[in-house]
């Protein structure tokens, strides 16, 4: 059988068969290859697609596969080392020059080779997500009346109003914009609230993908340290005096990467310290929909108790359904809103109206309730093995604090290691990819960590070899 994911073992079965046929000869039929693997038309046509985005097959619609003929000689390379003096030149006037780094993202979102386990992944595993729910959903919202036309720049109404209920209090659907994803929603909400040279406070450790959007939009981020209740007030108090900013970015609710719930005490007092600094609280609010079945009652958002317009309110789909259902929403109040509209229309004119229609679609069916609790009760479960794993194999390890929420465990390495870094290239070795903890902070940090996800993996054993990797990587970094 060769079913595998994408139909890879297929294409690698067919790669190999190749040199059979000359350039430009036909493959054999689909049919064909359905009858000598024994496996679906989807898998053929999957195979197919890979080796003809490899260029070793040429596809013609109605007509068949063929074997591609062989590319022309590459041009000669050109000469792009001008660009590494006008790429320089252009950051010379700003305050904080502007860098791209995207290697904390990149880490999290590139899938490990064939055989490695997962662990650094920031997305539902495919077992995990409600696809069922989200095909049934498209099919649907393709058929709605206007499903295709232009949909308002805010976004539809009705989708808007239901991001205004779930974050309750008195948010109104016209204080929502409907985004592409948290992503974008973090990266609109910075370049409206602080111009470029301008300091941003941060949680320490934080979100890389947040650090890299502040440092290049020309912002300096400045850390504000966290601990099990979420960020410190007297602290944060003072960066603001310190720094003069006018922004502070925090998920208040199992933060990215410790898991800290911000505690009821410290909630009306960031929002007050913000207030009297004249500062906006963005609020990434990026994982309310990934509680686990023991969570309890969860605090409701920031922006559900601010009536002063002191948060700017950002939430995704994106974490409880796939990486590819990019929909979320910004949520103001006040003049800033404008702001934030125009920079949003500006850069994207507005989300696809299809996918739109799909989230309402998918939110507003029974099967919605229904995903939400079986993936808190299966993050249970993983959250559970991976740490039981973890205090099994790996006792020295500290992990000071299992979140109810979330899907990944932030490990405090023990003092002699060679080095993170070693401990990843070591895993990596190994058979299982993490994440280093270094990006995850914006100035040096005070430990070294690695960040281990469980929602990528396929389940409970997958999750204990995983660890049983990680563990013989340990023996080589000491």
């Amino acid at each position: 059988m060769y079913e595998r994911s994408s139909g890879e073992e297929l294409a690698d079965r067919l790669r190999s068969e190749l040199n059979r046929y000359s350039p430009g000869e036909k493959l054999p039929s689909s049919r064909a290859l359905v009858e000598r693997f024994r496996v679906s038309p989807v898998t053929v046509s999957r195979a197919l697609a890979r080796l003809a985005a490899d260029g070793l097959v040429v596809t013609r619609p109605g007509a068949g596969a063929f074997r591609a003929r062989p590319r022309a000689a590459a041009a000669a390379a050109g000469d792009t080392s001008w660009q590494e003096v006008a790429l320089s030149a252009d950051g010379t006037a700003d305050l904080v020059p502007r860098s791209v780094d995207a290697s904390g993202v990149v880490d999290s979102l590139a899938a490990p080779p064939s055989g490695v386990i997962e662990f650094n992944g920031g997305y539902l595993h495919p077992s995990l997500q409600p696809e069922r729910a989200m095909a049934a959903a498209l099919s649907r919202a393709g058929r709605r009346p206007g499903a295709w036309g232009r949909p308002p720049v805010e976004g539809l109404p009705e989708l808007r109003e239901w991001f205004a209920r779930e974050i309750g209090g008195a948010v109104t659907a016209a204080e929502v914009l409907v985004t592409a994803g948290g992503q974008s929603a973090l990266t609109t909400a910075l370049r409206a609230l602080a111009p470029p040279g301008a300091p941003v406070l941060v949680e320490s450790p934080t979100y890389p993908g947040m650090l890299a959007i502040a440092r290049a939009a020309g912002l300096r981020p400045v850390p504000v340290p966290v601990d099990a209740d979420g960020v410190r007030p007297a602290l944060l108090a003072d960066a603001f005096r310190a720094s003069g900013a006018r922004v502070f970015v925090c998920q208040p609710l199992f933060q990215n990467p410790t898991g800290a719930v911000l505690s009821t005490e410290r909630r009306g007092e960031v929002l007050r310290i913000a207030r009297e600094a004249g500062a906006f609280v963005v609020e990434d609010d990026f994982v309310r929909r990934l509680t686990h079945e023991d969570a309890g009652p969860l605090p409701r958002p920031l922006a559900a108790e601010d009536p002063d317009g002191v948060v700017v309110h950002v939430s995704s789909l994106t974490k409880a359904t796939s990486p590819s259902f990019r929909v979320g929403a910004l949520t103001a109040r006040g003049p800033v809103l404008e702001r934030l509209r125009a920079i949003q229309v500006v850069d994207t004119f507005f989300v696809p109206r299809p996918l739109q229609e799909a989230a309402l679609e998918l939110v507003g069916a029974p099967a919605w309730s229904r995903h939400l609790r079986s993936t808190a009760g299966e993050l249970r479960v993983r959250r559970d093995a991976m740490a039981a794993a973890l205090r099994r194999e790996l006792p020295e390890y500290a992990l000071p604090h299992v979140p109810r929420g979330g899907y990944h465990l932030w490990l405090r390495l023990p003092d002699g290691l060679a080095g993170e870094s070693a401990l990843v290239a070591g895993a990596l070795r190994a058979g299982v990819a993490i994440m280093s903890g270094r990006p995850y902070f914006s100035a040096e940090p005070p430990a070294v960590h690695v960040r281990l996800s469980y929602a990528a993996v396929a389940g409970a054993g997958e999750i204990a070899e995983g660890v049983r990797r990680l563990r013989t990587a340990a023996g080589e970094a000491v």
